[in-house]
């Protein structure tokens, strides 16, 4: 059985050249924005993010997600385990991660360069938590959670970008670019 069993990605046009957008989503204050603002899916609560001095933009760069959620404190710890401007980034949890409805994970992006615009897939590779009942929540909310967290991440480069006047890529489906 693998490691991570379970898997969601989520595929958006962005309208901005390959290194415009990594350069975007290579800033984890960025990337991980949706876990910042309170919203439903994280109860009410919000996490923040702590960095090391490589601000996870460097290979082994660590970076920490602390916070409430549903009133319980919850926490992750990364580490940035590839890096490949402007095509590829992939980070992994480290040790037991300390959340509701994943275990540990990997999680990435990748960017195909179109010109003026560019293909970004955004993914995640996880299991379910270990202890119960998290891993009850887990089996029911896990798939749930990962494509809200993925397709968040890929809305926001998108909606980022949109913003900046980059034209009219393929929106995801997310509420729309505010």
């Amino acid at each position: 059985m693998s490691k991570y069993p379970y898997n969601h990605e989520t595929v958006v046009v962005v309208p901005a050249p390959a290194q415009d957008v990594f350069d975007f989503v290579d800033d984890h204050s960025r990337l991980s924005s949706h876990m910042t603002r309170r919203s439903w899916m994280m109860g009410g609560g919000t996490m923040a993010i702590e960095t090391d001095s490589g601000h996870a933009r460097v290979v082994g760069s660590r970076l920490k997600l602390h916070g409430t959620v549903f009133g319980l404190r919850l926490s992750v710890e990364e580490v940035v385990t590839e890096r490949v401007p402007p095509f590829r980034k992939t980070w992994d949890t480290i040790g037991e991660p300390a959340l509701l409805v994943i275990g540990p994970y990997r999680m990435g992006i990748e960017i195909d360069d179109g010109g003026r615009s560019s293909r970004l897939r955004v993914w995640i590779e996880y299991a379910l938590p270990r202890g119960l009942p998290s891993h009850w929540l887990g089996s029911l909310f896990g798939r749930q959670y990962a494509s809200w967290c993925t397709r968040r991440m890929a809305n926001d480069a998108y909606c980022h970008f949109e913003a900046t006047g980059g034209g009219r890529g393929a929106n995801i489906g997310e509420s729309s670019c505010q």
